[in-house]
């Protein structure tokens, strides 16, 4: 048998170095090992945990759903919170938070998005600035 350049053994070496790397940290095979799993569950946790996070700097800090408003509710809710805030509204939808209260973001005239908290009778009982924490400015 002949033997190896040094050349070719060389360039081997890395590429030996490598595979075992990318087996040794899961990256190799198809697998079902244990090991694969708890990657796999690491690297799905890291990713909620971005998503909360991003969730939290949005104001979502629950997983509570927020059912949009719909029909005479929501354009009442529109109204008012459009007659205290002039622009545009971006969504309205129950306030998962404030059970009872009803949430209308407005993207106002000048490029800045505010929070509008409504009561059941429509009136403006708090508002949350994009970016800030909330604030109970009665209205």
């Amino acid at each position: 048998m002949r033997a190896m350049p040094r050349r070719a053994l060389a360039a081997a070496a890395p590429a030996a170095v490598l595979m075992f790397a990318l087996v040794a940290c899961g990256g190799g095979g198809d697998s079902d090992s244990g090991g694969s799993k708890a990657a796999d569950s690491r690297r799905s946790a890291q990713s909620e945990g971005g998503a909360q996070s991003a969730g939290e700097a949005a104001g979502d800090t629950d997983d509570k759903k927020e059912p949009p408003l719909t029909g005479e509710v929501k354009q009442k809710a529109e109204t008012a919170a459009l007659a205290a805030y002039p622009g545009t509204v971006v969504k309205s939808e129950e306030d998962a938070e404030k059970p009872g209260m009803y949430a209308v973001e407005v993207k106002k005239e000048d490029g800045s998005t505010v929070e509008v908290y409504l009561d059941k009778s429509f009136k403006v009982s708090g508002t949350k600035q994009e970016g800030t924490e909330e604030t109970e400015d009665a209205g």
